[in-house]
């Protein structure tokens, strides 16, 4: 399901507009918001003439202080955690996840008061992570980018979490995976609130041909594997974000809406490999990473990619890499 926001019959333009608060974490991506809020300024008025006419936006903050980007530049909010009512949509954009308290106590409050008071909530990009921790997200389908999926799991092991779509949009709670989907959502919000005109002219000046929607997959090619059909990419991304080995064929099979023979057939067509010897690879590719790049010992990295014991995971590393993990560690120590 989507967000059901009515569009107001026959009041002034002013009453009109798109009003959407953001709240910055700290260490935020400045690309996603920028990406976000320029969507919506190209939306709001003709051409480039950045008009608030259509629109309207405020940088939310507790304090006046500079909220800094993961990239060092940094916002100055725009207005106190006001009445959230006042908004159609709150925006929370996160970033690093390194970063142990990415809002203050009195934003989570303000985030579960915007809830009470039904008004949506989208997390973009880690933004998804402060709405989860503020409980905000158990009841809705979250969408992250593939590099967090693992991340989200662990701290939010009972929530519905999916790395292969661009952005999702339940019911009162949107999330996208950041980067470029951001402008997409962005244009979702625009092409719904606001017009189709609206978001053609604002996807034109940003030089973005065409929107993409919930449905399209992240651009991530697990193993480099070259392929054109979306139910396999998806697939792959699926296994991606499940490299603890917990996946079945069947359950590979009913994500992309297929039998298992169908899928099994569609894999060897078009990667001329089966579907569970891809996962195998996928998971072992991510111990090699593991192996060359920490200092965890074998077994954890055994665990980790679903196998009970490390010479399990040994036997099926060799056979496939044609050496021991051990010796893949100590080739690349001694290089």
């Amino acid at each position: 399901m989507t967000i059901s926001v009515p569009k107001p019959v026959g009041v002034d333009i002013a009453e009109r507009k798109l009003r959407v608060g953001f709240v910055l974490a700290r260490s935020f991506t400045l690309s996603a918001f920028a990406l976000f809020v320029d969507t919506l300024r190209l939306a709001s008025d003709e051409l480039d003439r950045s008009g608030r006419v259509l629109a309207d936006w405020q940088v939310l903050s507790s304090t006046r202080h500079l909220i800094s980007s993961s990239c060092g530049v940094q916002v100055a909010p725009t207005s106190d955690l006001v009445d959230p009512s006042q908004f159609q949509y709150i925006v929370v954009v996160g970033g690093l996840l390194t970063v142990k308290e990415p809002v203050d106590s009195q934003t989570l409050t303000y985030l579960r008061r915007a809830s009470a008071a039904n008004v949506p909530l989208i997390g973009v990009c880690t933004g998804t992570f402060i709405l989860a921790e503020a409980g905000l997200m158990k009841q809705h389908h979250t969408c992250v980018s593939w590099l967090h999926v693992q991340a989200f799991r662990e701290r939010f092991p009972d929530h519905k979490v999916r790395s292969d779509r661009i952005y999702s949009l339940d019911r009162n709670r949107g999330s996208c995976a950041g980067g470029s989907s951001a402008a997409d959502m962005a244009a979702a919000l625009v092409r719904r609130y606001i017009s189709r005109a609206a978001e053609k002219n604002a996807l034109e000046v940003l030089q973005i041909e065409k929107a993409r929607s919930p449905f399209d997959i992240q651009p991530r090619r697990p193993l480099a594997i070259e392929c054109q059909d979306s139910r396999i990419k998806s697939v792959l991304l699926l296994m991606e974000g499940h490299l603890d080995g917990g996946l079945t064929m069947a359950k590979l099979a009913a994500s992309a809406r297929l039998s298992r023979r169908q899928l099994e057939r569609l894999f060897m067509n078009e990667v001329k490999m089966s579907p569970m010897v891809v996962y195998k690879k996928v998971r072992m590719e991510h111990a090699k990473v593991l192996l060359l790049k920490s200092k965890a010992p074998l077994i954890e990295i055994a665990l980790e990619t679903g196998f009970a014991s490390a010479s399990h995971f040994t036997r099926v590393f060799k056979s496939i890499y044609g050496m021991t993990p051990t010796d893949l560690r100590t080739g690349a120590r001694a290089a």
